[in-house]
């Protein structure tokens, strides 16, 4: 599928420029080429390895400079989804050379002035979020997310295992998984089925006699502390 796509470009680049910078099997090499390669047009299949084109979409939209994405698919029923996540055009295989060129001609006149902009209109739910380590793109599941913890411009994902840092708002997260997470700090946001109680804290983080609640989290050791704002959670999380 892939060496036919090259043959229809090569047959658009006839009558207009364009490069080829490269090719992916599946959104995971996508986003690591992507970050490696600033690109003006990526074109998604739906059903890919691991994540599907709708979410590789959803993660390129936050990439620093994200491209134009159009969709080529044999598929024709994700076209409302791929549109949701402001997709260029959608494509239904197998495509001509004229079709697929008129996608990109749409695609090179937004590429100057609006595809940024959209990145703000993204849709809400990722099941995963990207992280950039090492020139590679680790996918964390956002179920398996403990917590978010915001410091400077970035933002600390705690799962079981390990720590990840991203380069994200807390407050956008929050707008985006609401309904799974709960802020507990201005700077903290734990995961609603990771939280098994709440238990005293005798002290602050400064030694100083404090009255507060610090919330247990399942699968890790830390006791993070809930703002004296926020300790309407308490009794929230005591009814349910």
């Amino acid at each position: 599928a892939r060496r036919r796509l090259k043959e229809l470009l090569q047959d658009c680049a006839a009558r207009q420029p364009l490069e080829l910078v490269g090719e992916a099997a599946n959104g995971n090499e996508a986003l690591e080429l992507l970050a490696r390669n600033p690109t003006d047009v990526v074109l998604l299949d739906i059903r890919m390895p691991g994540m599907d084109g709708i979410e590789a979409a959803q993660h390129i939209q936050r990439l620093p400079q994200p491209p134009a994405v159009i969709f080529v698919t044999a598929y024709d029923s994700h076209a409302i989804q791929a549109f949701e996540v402001n997709a260029i055009d959608y494509l239904l295989k197998p495509v001509r050379a004229e079709r697929l060129l008129s996608a990109l001609l749409k695609a090179k006149a937004l590429v100057a002035g609006s595809v940024e902009a959209l990145r703000g209109l993204a849709p809400q739910g990722r099941a995963h979020l990207s992280v950039y380590e090492r020139n590679r793109v680790v996918l964390v599941p956002v179920e398996k997310i403990v917590y978010l913890l915001a410091e400077l411009k970035y933002v600390t994902i705690r799962t079981a295992e390990r720590e990840y840092l991203v380069e994200e708002s807390l407050s956008h997260l929050e707008q985006e998984f609401g309904q799974r997470f709960v802020r507990i700090h201005r700077n903290c946001l734990v995961a609603r089925a990771y939280v098994e109680g709440f238990e005293r804290r005798a002290q602050d983080d400064a030694g100083e006699a404090h009255s507060g609640w610090a919330v247990v989290l399942n699968g890790v050791a830390e006791r993070l502390p809930v703002s004296r704002r926020q300790q309407h959670i308490v009794k929230e999380f005591g009814r349910s």
